[in-house]
């Protein structure tokens, strides 16, 4: 799910992000945040789907603890995994291995 920008350029900016040129403002409306975040997902490749919290961010408030988690959700909206404490601390393995949990392991072309 894409949410609020955490390091926007007219907010908090992190050196990490001028370094690799993630600028992006604060989210003025829904339109706005969904162009960013289809941005995202285009440069980091992001191959699974995304949705964009409301601009007022119910899903972020309702979902994240300080500092922010990663989850995974069933069919059903019940959280069936959830992460360490990051950023710097999310994983890609034990995500994956939830999610195969779900779905069962990922079919690979070729």
């Amino acid at each position: 799910m894409y949410i609020e920008e955490a390091h926007a350029t007219d907010a908090w900016q992190t050196g990490s992000n001028l370094e690799d040129k993630v600028l992006f403002a604060t989210h003025r409306s829904f339109e706005d945040r969904a162009q960013v975040g289809a941005v995202c997902v285009k440069d980091l490749k992001v191959d699974i789907p995304m949705v964009v919290d409301e601009i007022d961010n119910r899903t972020e408030r309702a979902y994240t603890a300080w500092p922010d988690r990663l989850y995974v959700l069933d069919g059903d909206g019940r959280i069936t995994w959830k992460s360490r404490p990051g950023p710097f601390g999310f994983k890609i393995e034990p995500i994956a291995k939830a999610l195969e949990a779900l779905a069962g392991p990922a079919v690979r072309p070729g």
